[in-house]
């Protein structure tokens, strides 16, 4: 019996849980490789023996997989398979947010919140936190200033027991400051970076003519359990 298949049979599903069936499988996966349960070079067989195995459809696993590659953690070589790429190393590491690098610059960061409230989490959100779509999340929305002139758009997401966010200190201090103020400790992100025209209402927050070129970043940041605690959706000015 291979490591691997040890690994499977210590896997539990919870079917009555609203966490997804995916999402409980990919926390289990990375556990075993953060562990050494599951070592480098260690093959995870194909997705039929896995659903097979853990009573799963293959879509499922599938995107369970997906999760672990988009970390980092696997990865899928043709004629291969999906391989254990190495275990994450823990060390101390600082996500720097926005507030963070602009007051670090001497640009003086102001911030005026726009929405501070409890929606229902859309797709994109509710697979980013592993919760079911339309569950509670909390959604705020700020507007961030240099020397009095707006130069970022920024909507964040966070799991809505996470913490309590006071939208007057909000606009005095960046929101990460606020998290490790809790005792939430910022550990890794998966950040992509693009670009797009401004819409009508862009250009308006932003002092933009619309059509005008935006910077647009999203992230999910993890704790130092691997827990996501955030995901933000942002946009800058191009300058």
């Amino acid at each position: 019996m291979t490591e691997a298949q040890r690994t499977y049979d210590l896997i539990t599903m919870d079917r009555t849980s609203p966490v997804p069936l995916y999402y409980q499988l990919a926390r289990q996966l990375e556990a075993a490789i953060e562990h050494g349960a599951l070592a480098p070079g260690n093959h995870l067989g194909n997705e039929i023996d896995l659903s097979v195995r853990l009573g799963l459809s293959r879509p499922t696993v599938r995107q369970a997989i997906k999760s672990l590659v988009d970390k980092g953690l696997l990865v899928r070589r043709r004629g291969v398979g999906t391989q254990v790429v190495h275990s994450q190393v823990k060390r101390p590491l600082e996500l720097s947010s926005l507030y963070d690098d602009l007051e670090s610059a001497g640009q003086g960061p102001t911030t005026r919140v726009l929405r501070n409230e409890a929606v229902p989490a859309t797709a994109d959100v509710a697979a980013a936190f592993g919760v079911p779509e339309g569950g509670e999340v909390t959604l705020l929305e700020r507007l961030r200033f240099t020397h009095g002139r707006p130069v970022a758009l920024l909507c964040n997401h966070l799991p809505a027991a996470l913490l309590q966010l006071d939208t007057e200190r909000l606009e005095s201090t960046g929101l990460y400051r606020m998290m490790r103020s809790a005792g939430i400790t910022l550990h890794s992100a998966r950040q992509t970076i693009g670009a797009r025209s401004a819409t009508t209402e862009e250009a308006a927050r932003l002092d933009e003519k619309e059509g005008a070129a935006l910077l647009t970043m999203q992230r999910t940041a993890y704790d130092d359990t691997g827990r996501p605690v955030e995901f933000g959706t942002h946009i800058y000015q191009a300058s």
